[in-house]
């Protein structure tokens, strides 16, 4: 059986983390459909904007909790508030470059982030991350 390639988010002010991330994730044909956003403000426009539309939903956000204008902690308390509107479940996964406890523990509390994932993401991380939103999504 051939499985449905996921949409992906990217939500990382670091041009080029994405970079990285797509390569990774089309190198080994994971997907071919990816976004991304340099801030969590466009990211929720975008989710707000498309709400009603589930093929431009993604599947998976990977989302970095440091970025200008709106963070990931910020993006995380503005999806909790829209997600119900959205008729798709989205699996997040948290990303930073912080191995911070505080951080680690704090993102584990929060029931709309899956997991958390610590910068620079390797191949084997990501297909982690993949395997898991299969069984989630």
């Amino acid at each position: 059986m051939i499985r449905k390639q996921p949409f992906i988010c990217i939500i990382d002010d670091n041009k080029i983390y994405q970079f990285m991330l797509i390569r990774i994730i089309k190198k080994n044909k994971l997907a071919e459909n990816i976004i991304t956003f340099s801030d969590g403000e466009k990211a929720i426009q975008y989710l707000t904007d498309n709400k009603l539309t589930n093929e431009k939903i993604p599947d998976i956000i990977f989302l970095d909790v440091n970025m200008p204008i709106m963070d990931g902690w910020q993006f995380i308390e503005e999806y909790a508030s829209i997600k119900t509107e959205l008729n798709k479940k989205i699996v997040i996964f948290m990303l930073s470059s912080s191995v911070n406890p505080i951080n680690i523990e704090r993102a584990r509390k929060i029931s709309e982030i899956t997991d958390y994932v610590t910068k620079p993401i390797k191949l084997e991380e990501v297909k982690r991350v993949f395997d898991t939103s299969e069984t989630l999504l």
